[in-house]
């Protein structure tokens, strides 16, 4: 199987607090995910619970063509205000390995995705993520680039005029 990487990195014009509290939230994830992906949180957690090592999180997803998928995943790690790593039980991929990191930043957050997953079916998943896959995920944070934007705030227009955290 092979293994493909992607970094993704965004500031914030946010408090490490906020960011955490945010991101931290598995039903939050649905507010910066495309709506066409009609992704929905399974689980029975409540609005307010905050991730865990060993929690437990599913899904339904329709990352193609309205198919809707189901998903499972895994919090392996937390560390406060500083990082968390899903990691996939079941679904889509054959290997996925997410982490998220958090770090104050003069006027705000760094936030950076690393991403490390691979697909079924050998060579063909290797083409399917050429053709589509990696296109795809690079379709989601974007998205999310721009769905955090419109929630926090720019980060670039907040440290220009001074109205940063």
């Amino acid at each position: 199987m092979k293994a493909f990487h992607l970094k993704f990195s965004q500031f914030l014009p946010i408090s490490l607090p906020e960011a955490w509290d945010f991101f931290s939230s598995p039903m939050n994830l649905a507010k910066i995910t495309p709506k066409e992906m009609a992704f929905t949180v399974t689980s029975p957690i409540q609005a307010d619970e905050k991730m865990y090592p060993g929690m437990i999180i599913t899904y339904k997803v329709s990352p193609v063509a309205g198919i809707k998928l189901n998903w499972m995943t895994e919090i392996t790690q937390v560390s406060d205000q500083k990082y968390f790593i899903d990691e996939q039980r079941f679904g889509p991929y054959k290997f996925w390995h997410h982490q998220h990191h958090f770090k104050a930043v003069p006027g705000g957050v760094e936030m950076t995705d690393l991403l490390t997953y691979g697909l079924p079916m050998g060579i063909f998943g290797n083409i399917a993520n050429s053709i589509f896959v990696a296109r795809k995920l690079q379709q989601i944070f974007n998205f999310r680039r721009q769905k955090t934007i419109e929630l926090f705030g720019d980060y670039t227009a907040a440290a220009t005029s001074g109205t940063g955290t």
